[in-house]
């Protein structure tokens, strides 16, 4: 989440105004802008959105995405000044190894690329019903998390972004890694290690707002606790939806579709809600189906879909062809070219993410053996 204070653009649309410690790079191409967001212990909170230079973005009028939620999650140098922690750019997994190994580099690499699969716009009613039986039958639904437990969630991700080398920008995309982040079920307490945009033994999420008050959780910063009282009535809950991201995003459909990725990508919601989300999704103009799809680690699936007419980039949420579990999320630009210089070519993969682990776990910081 980090801009150039001396004019450099992000790889999307938007900008922010916090410098990333560890190389020089652009704001990976998201969907949404940042309040103010708290990274460390006591400066942990949505970062104000800094909207110079962004004028065709409208003007939000709504509570920020949760960071933690977002697929970038870049660290302000400020954070580690504060805490001195400033690291070298490499992950030491904490208790035991994971998928990329102990010692794992951030790098970076040529633009991801794919195919651009085959949309129907038909079809999703019928895939997000059968989707939604499936999810509330979940063997995996966190239903008896208790207060003392953590919700662990490890996936594999990547963003592309406008790197600037001596004056001259290319689009580059990181290097595929593990994420490892841990909530309670209140959200009190939390953990977060991602190599590249945090030290090695990773940042607290635990903290008060900028008046030393506990967080209250909402739609985009959610606790587990504040999921499971949600309702679980498809149409109540995209209502809620509705009127709890008025003003955020391209536009009110848009946004909609968004929040209810960003649950199901960054989130373990009980197996009712899950089930819910799905069925209000297929009630969101403009939602399609798409042929293949691959997640970020290398899995094809079905995928429900979404093109923001603005940016023309398509958001894909990606499902097992067999057992229809959802594999992960990605977006794509379909249309048109975007970024600085229009770097951001049709095929082009903005951000992917694979969900790889989902677990409740004792303690923090605690991986379970299904990651490694």
């Amino acid at each position: 989440m980090n801009a150039d204070l001396s004019g450099r653009h992000p790889a999307g649309r938007e900008e922010n105004p916090l410098l990333l410690p560890f190389a020089e790079r652009e704001l990976p191409a998201g969907r949404h802008r940042f309040h103010k967001e708290r990274l460390m212990a006591q400066i942990h909170e949505d970062l104000r959105a800094a909207d110079a230079g962004a004028t065709a973005a409208p003007a939000r009028t709504a509570r920020a995405r949760n960071p933690f939620l977002r697929r970038a999650f870049l660290v302000p140098a400020t954070a580690f000044a504060l805490t001195g922690v400033l690291t070298a750019g490499f992950l030491v997994y904490v208790d035991r190894g994971a998928a990329d190994g102990p010692g794992s580099t951030m790098a970076t690499g040529p633009a991801l690329t794919t195919r651009i699969g085959a949309a129907d716009p038909h079809g999703a009613p019928q895939l997000l019903d059968r989707i939604s039986l499936v999810a509330a039958s979940s063997p995996s639904d966190p239903a008896a998390v208790r207060a003392d437990q953590f919700i662990y969630i490890g996936s594999k991700t990547a963003t592309t972004y406008v790197k600037t080398d001596h004056g001259k920008r290319t689009l580059v995309s990181e290097e595929l890694h593990m994420r490892h982040q841990w909530n309670s079920p209140d959200g009190g307490k939390g953990w977060l290690i991602e190599p590249g945009n945090t030290s090695p033994e990773g940042v607290t999420l635990e903290g008060t707002d900028e008046k030393g008050n506990a967080r209250t959780a909402y739609l985009n910063a959610p606790t587990y606790d504040y999921l499971a009282g949600l309702p679980t009535d498809p149409d109540l809950l995209l209502q809620k939806i509705y009127a709890e991201t008025k003003g955020m995003g391209g536009s009110p459909d848009q946004e909609a579709f968004t929040t209810i990725g960003d649950l199901l990508r960054a989130s373990h919601p009980p197996a009712a809600l899950t089930a819910a989300l799905y069925k209000a999704a297929a009630k969101i103009p403009g939602v399609v189906t798409v042929d293949d799809a691959v997640d970020a680690a290398g899995r094809h699936g079905l995928a429900v879909a979404r093109l923001d007419d603005r940016s023309g980039q398509r958001e894909e949420w990606i499902f097992d062809r067999q057992t229809l579990a959802f594999l992960g999320e990605r977006t794509v630009q379909v249309q048109g070219e975007a970024g600085e210089g229009g770097l951001i070519k049709p095929g082009t993969v903005v951000s992917t993410t694979a969900v790889m682990t989902r677990a409740v776990v004792d303690r923090m910081k605690e991986v379970p053996a299904s990651a490694g």
